[in-house]
């Protein structure tokens, strides 16, 4: 009676729940509320939208219409249906996010909650470029001279033809 046990162990998460007992840091009782009710299935627009990997889903919709996320390796449209064990590919702000799907929910959560819902297998980003700071001018000093910019283009290394 294997499903009795996981029953129980359903009843007793719904009533941590529901009794409001668990703790502040409780991810897994918050996890727990969003994920939706029996039976039902969570669209992957917004599923990448309530674990925070889109700011609206919208853009989660946006990105699925344009190639921009795979689930195991498929193009998907913005209702396909997202399972737990699923890979989700997306690409989004130059940088391309990999994530197996650890919980489904259909409720967007606080980043601790939704970190929890999914392991993170994206590579490291890319090292910011050291960037010299653009010249600030004097308060007033007014448009800067041919010869202003060309001193600013050569200290930010912009320069053209003539630069050495």
């Amino acid at each position: 009676m294997a499903s009795e046990g996981a029953d129980v162990e359903r009843d007793d998460e719904q009533k941590s729940a529901d009794a409001g007992t668990a703790a502040p840091g409780d991810t897994v009782a918050a996890a727990v509320a969003a994920r939706p009710a029996g039976g039902e299935s969570v669209r992957v627009d917004s599923w990448i939208w309530s674990v925070r990997l889109v700011k609206t889903r919208s853009m989660g919709a946006t990105a699925c219409r344009g190639g921009h996320v795979r689930v195991n390796g498929e193009r998907v449209k913005p209702a396909y249906a997202v399972r737990v064990g699923d890979e989700v590919r997306l690409r989004h702000g130059g940088r391309e996010r990999i994530v197996v799907v650890k919980r489904v929910i259909r409720k967007r959560v606080g980043p601790p909650v939704a970190a929890e819902c999914y392991v993170d297998n994206s590579p490291p980003p890319p090292p910011r470029e050291a960037v010299a700071p653009a010249g600030v001018r004097d308060r007033g000093a007014g448009r800067p001279t041919k010869r202003d910019r060309r001193e600013l283009e050569r200290l930010r290394g912009l320069g053209g033809p003539e630069a050495p």
